[in-house]
């Protein structure tokens, strides 16, 4: 009974719920600020799921392929640690996209089209462009923005949150080239040609930094184009503020910049939530 249930405890870890949640509530939020999760809340509830559910075996399967990476880089997580096989983590990753699937075929095409498309791009990236120079940071920073079009694309509006969209896959970005920069070490090892392996470590960091100006700049449109007033200006100022600091941070900390860009990240989300209560409420 305790192998079962440490087993199960591994499965789990293996999946990142921590991460697989907040993709859910990035869904979540993309349907609320398009149009409101009343407007279709069972559509909105199945695009969560999927989300979930999608991001669950996206961890896990990510897991597998990196086995041998995380044995230097990471030797606590469940498969170099022996918590969990190589097999038992295929096994959690396609459990986890079945059912993503049933949930995402219950939602209108375009939301099944993004599912479809997302589905190829996290199998494609763990087997093809993961540490290929920027091609497998950009697809990551796709994957984490279009959490806000697929909540979207639950109620049939795809675009409804693309600023989001923009500023969520942008701050990605420059996290994910943070976090090659911390790896460098195990990565170099594995024969992987990240892009601050390729081009160094400064100009990479320097280009995360590039990258986020410009999504700081977005960020700016809601309010100019009267999308949302002051209540969400007076929370994305300060989100832009927290990722801008974390982006230099990265310089002297990769480690505390990384952590830091999420919760900017966050915190610019509750911008675009509070913006749009702020517009239903009048």
């Amino acid at each position: 009974m305790a192998s079962v249930s440490l087993s199960l405890r591994a499965a789990i870890e293996l999946t990142r719920p921590g991460n697989a949640v907040a993709a859910g509530v990035l869904t979540a939020t993309g349907a609320f600020v398009t149009g409101g999760i009343a407007a279709a809340p069972l559509a909105v509830a199945a695009a969560v799921i999927a989300t979930l559910a999608a991001t669950a075996g996206g961890n896990a399967i990510n897991d597998y392929f990196d086995r041998e990476i995380d044995a230097v880089n990471q030797p606590d997580r469940p498969i170099p640690r022996g918590a969990i096989s190589a097999r038992g983590a295929l096994g959690v990753s396609g459990a986890c996209f079945g059912i993503a699937t049933v949930a995402a075929l219950t939602l209108p095409l375009v939301a099944i089209g993004i599912a479809v498309v997302n589905l190829l791009a996290l199998v494609a990236y763990t087997e093809w462009f993961k540490g290929r120079p920027l091609l497998g940071n950009i697809l990551v920073a796709y994957l984490t923005g279009s959490a806000f079009l697929f909540g979207g694309a639950a109620l049939g509006e795809p675009f409804g949150a693309a600023v989001l969209f923009l500023l969520a896959a942008v701050a990605t970005l420059t996290r994910e080239i943070v976090k090659d920069v911390e790896d460098i070490a195990g990565d170099r090892r594995e024969g992987l040609r990240t892009f601050p392996i390729v081009v160094g470590r400064t100009p990479a960091l320097w280009t995360g930094v590039a990258v986020l100006v410009v999504a700081v700049a977005a960020s700016a449109v809601p309010y100019l184009d009267e999308t949302f007033g002051l209540s969400y200006l007076l929370v994305v100022v300060p989100a832009d503020a927290v990722m801008l600091w974390a982006a230099l941070r990265s310089f002297r900390d990769p480690t505390v910049s990384q952590r830091w860009l999420k919760r900017g990240m966050f915190l610019a989300t509750a911008a675009f939530v509070v913006g749009r209560a702020a517009v239903v409420l009048g």
